[in-house]
């Protein structure tokens, strides 16, 4: 795998249209969060050094080829004195593969102060993942995310909310480190928020094979933070239903600080006995039943 300075490393071919490299991937397809991070630095190219990412809302609505490159596309929807908005299109062969929606806020605004609390978890560093536990699939990502530590937690070892059925806890973090600035590391982050969200639908159901491709996918930041330093993803899954699993995350830093909140819905359709799972890269095709 590429490091993040590679993957979020556009090239500038026009005033706001820029070109993604080729990424090496060990997966049939681009993974989701590449596109979501090439596509908030294409939009963060636009703006104004005043202001910073508040949200993104996208929609993965093709297969992407990671053997291509991917042109993104930005469109300057309005700048205004508080609050700028981008739209970007993702790009292969002249077919769109993702669009996304970007608001920035202006820094240095002020108003009212509240968070939630972490959950009391094991410190990372006591958290070991065994990977004997895992499926084929899970094992395979970890081979493509090897430039990050993702260690998830037992689930014997944190409270469980006795309201919310699908659980999940997972220390993450960069492990190299990453340049000294803020917009690097909320485009990391990006990348970052697709690793092991969709899973989270899969905790009450063990042993069962699915079809997981992400859908749509919007996040909220919240706070500053380092990408290269321990972030602790709180997931949940409020509902799975129709081939389809809404799940949500919280994602704090070591100081119990809510830095970003991730919102998700993927596709989750139970394979018939004897078919093979194909690892989560998301990026669904509407237009094919195998993904393929």
């Amino acid at each position: 795998m590429a490091d993040i300075r590679e993957v979020l490393d556009l090239e500038r071919i026009d005033r706001d249209i820029f070109r993604g490299p080729v990424i090496k991937s060990i997966l049939q397809r681009t993974f989701g969060g590449q596109v979501a991070g090439q596509s908030l630095v294409a939009a963060t190219r636009t703006v104004g050094s005043t202001f910073a990412v508040n949200s993104l809302h996208a929609y993965f609505v093709g297969p992407g080829r990671p053997h291509i490159p991917t042109v993104y596309v930005v469109k300057r929807i309005r700048d205004g004195r508080s609050f700028c908005h981008r739209s970007v299109e993702a790009v292969q062969d002249g077919r769109t593969i993702f669009v996304m929606q970007v608001s920035f806020h202006r820094k240095g605004d002020t108003g009212i102060e509240h968070s939630d609390i972490m959950r009391s978890v094991p410190k990372p560093e006591d958290v070991v993942t065994d990977t004997s536990k895992m499926t084929d699939t899970r094992r395979l990502l970890l081979r493509e995310w090897a430039d990050w530590d993702i260690r998830v937690i037992d689930e014997g070892d944190f409270e469980h909310n006795k309201y919310t059925n699908s659980q999940q806890l997972v220390w993450f973090r960069a492990k190299d480190r990453l340049p000294d600035n803020d917009t690097f590391h909320v485009c990391t982050l990006a990348y970052m928020s697709d690793m092991t969200l969709l899973s989270s639908a899969l905790v009450p159901h063990p042993g069962v094979e699915v079809q997981e491709a992400s859908l749509d996918h919007a996040m909220w930041f919240m706070r500053p933070f380092r990408a290269d330093e321990w972030l602790l993803y709180d997931q949940i899954s409020p509902s799975a239903h129709a081939g389809r699993a809404l799940t949500h995350g919280r994602i704090f830093n070591q100081a119990g600080e809510l830095v970003a909140v991730v919102t998700q819905e993927g596709l989750t359709r139970t394979l018939a006995p004897g078919v093979e799972s194909v690892p989560h890269t998301a990026n669904f095709d509407p237009q094919s039943e195998n993904l393929d």
